[in-house]
């Protein structure tokens, strides 16, 4: 192998800090390096602020490397404190072997699973059968309180209450890299920066109980340039499951980002090449838009597919277009509700439906979209609060709202 393909992630900003960058580099030269990433299903879909380890994940694989992708049903079901303020919900089996089933074929967007180029593996498999006396007597004591205190998460914890249940996630993660390396021949894992603690303290069990030399590498928590979390929305988290945020919305919120994290975001979140993207580095101006058209539909392709990319691209351009409307539009793209003849026939108040919409989360926020003159109804302004919507404004059974200059929400009236 000519390169370790850390390199890649390196040019491509996902590193943030290794354990020994050196020794990791030469490994990884000489040889394919079974590594490892994992996700607690503790919902029924990933979000996009999930996914960096896995795109990560795909370039190591393209570089010869053999990724696991450990679904973790067991630690679930104690919740995993890092970057948390408090302490999770507790989720039953049932519903965290539901979720784990859902996000395999998520995973399987961004990693290659066909053959044995790669594997996914649920821990519960190993830690649902613990014997707890046992564990404690075998992994326990390789663990020291004051170590595991002088990491930031359990700081950041201590001051808002940490349960002693969560303070047995850091053993069992730390457990997860032992099995792993010593029944998978495991020798890497990746992770957020908020999983130093946990990696760091995985490597040094696995040294001590199984005195195999194994490293650790981490990425940065991907900010927006406005210092927000990336992958948040006034709706909440850009999910990849198309039920819970549609293509046509995962297309928009991509489109929409901010000019500063257009680049940023095509090296971690596509599969473009880096001399596609340099192209596109020196776009200035409004020719920036094209590079965020190629970064949402890239993205929207890896995710949901070509035919949702190619109709979430279309009905994206027919909206933006002079003069188009409904009739214009692939309307299955845009997000849509369905609402009863009779409830319009009585009229329904502007706000109350932006509301109802995914365009608003709330009266206020529809209050103040229409007194700031963005709310549209078939392309026509509406500025009045007080504003009744009714039957009159129905075209062909459908009324096509619009926030802003590029977020679109359809209203079926059946």
């Amino acid at each position: 192998m000519k390169t370790s393909g850390l390199e890649v992630l390196q040019e491509r900003g996902f590193i943030k800090q290794c354990t020994d960058m050196d020794a990791l580099e030469k490994l990884m030269s000489e040889k394919p390096v079974t590594f490892y990433v994992g996700v607690d299903p503790t919902g029924k879909s990933l979000h996009i602020g999930h996914m960096v380890p896995f795109f990560a994940m795909h370039h190591l694989q393209q570089a010869g490397h053999k990724p696991i992708a450990l679904v973790g049903g067991g630690t679930s079901m104690i919740g995993d404190p890092s970057g948390k303020t408090e302490m999770r919900q507790m989720l039953t089996v049932e519903q965290i072997q539901s979720n784990a089933d859902s996000i395999k074929s998520q995973l399987a967007k961004v990693v290659d699973f066909s053959g044995d180029k790669a594997k996914m593996l649920n821990n519960y498999e190993w830690l649902g059968g613990l014997n707890y006396l046992d564990f404690l007597r075998d992994i326990g004591k390789h663990f020291s309180v004051n170590r595991m205190l002088s990491f930031e998460t359990y700081k950041m914890r201590l001051e808002t209450g940490l349960s002693f249940i969560e303070f047995n996630y850091q053993l069992l993660q730390s457990f997860d890299f032992l099995t792993l390396a010593r029944d998978h021949g495991c020798e890497l894992q990746m992770g957020g920066d908020d999983q130093w603690g946990n990696i760091v303290a995985g490597i040094e069990l696995t040294r001590r109980v199984a005195q195999k030399e194994v490293y650790g590498l981490t990425f940065p928590l991907v900010t927006r340039a406005d210092g927000k979390k990336m992958g948040k929305t006034e709706k909440g988290a850009v999910f990849l499951d198309p039920e819970l945020f549609s293509p046509y919305e995962f297309y928009q919120y991509w489109r929409n980002v901010a000019d500063a994290d257009t680049i940023k975001f095509m090296k971690l979140f596509t599969f473009l090449s880096m001399e596609e993207i340099a192209e596109y580095e020196k776009l200035e101006g409004a020719e920036i838009n094209k590079a965020k058209e190629v970064l949402a539909y890239e993205q929207t392709r890896i995710i949901h597919g070509k035919d949702e990319a190619d109709k979430a691209r279309e009905a994206a351009k027919a909206a933006f277009s002079v003069g188009a409307g409904a009739a214009a539009m692939d309307k299955s793209a845009i997000p849509s509700i369905e609402i009863e003849g009779s409830e319009l026939e009585a009229g329904i108040g502007i706000m109350d439906l932006f509301a109802r919409t995914g365009l608003c989360s709330s009266r206020g926020e529809a209050r103040r979209l229409v007194s700031q003159g963005g709310a549209s109804i078939n392309e026509e302004k509406v500025t009045d609060i007080e504003a009744i919507i009714d039957l009159s404004r129905v075209v062909d059974g459908e009324l096509l709202l619009r926030a802003g200059k590029k977020r679109y929400f359809m209203v079926i009236v059946k």
